[in-house]
């Protein structure tokens, strides 16, 4: 591949990353995008279908990993990191879902900002952001 088309395929795979982002009200059932860009620390929990909401923070998710794992992919050209970064995904989906659901169906004011960063890592692609560095260096140690 050459290094044109790379960095082509690099910028579409970050543009989609960004337009996922963009258009997430468009996109995706979460009554948190509205709540936690108030000021949520001091107004109650808002209503949820907690079936709907699961399901579209995982089809969110599950975009943002397909995506990051081709970035992954175009960056390193080595698919053993690419099967490794699948691993930490899908083992930290189970992770995040679980703690995701448990402030879902409890949610507690004290527990807010808790909540708040957990669902970052699940509907932002933070894993991503923390990977790339992480193989780079490990690439350079090589």
């Amino acid at each position: 591949m050459s290094k044109s088309l790379k960095y082509i395929l690099l910028f579409i795979g970050f543009t989609l990353l960004v337009l996922i982002r963009f258009f997430e009200h468009e996109l995706f059932y979460d009554p948190y995008l509205t709540f936690f860009e108030n000021d949520y620390l001091y107004i109650d929990n808002p209503r949820r279908e907690v079936l709907k909401l699961t399901i579209f923070t995982t089809l969110r998710y599950a975009l943002n990993t397909l995506i990051s794992l081709a970035i992954l992919f175009l960056v390193f050209k080595d698919k053993s990191i690419v099967k490794f970064s699948a691993l930490i995904y899908i083992l930290s989906f189970l992770i995040l879902i679980i703690l995701y659901l448990y402030f879902v169906i409890n949610p507690r004011q004290e527990d807010y900002y808790l909540f708040f960063n957990l669902r970052r890592f699940l509907i932002q692609p933070i894993i991503l952001i923390l990977l790339l560095p992480a193989f780079y260096y490990h690439k350079l140690k090589k």
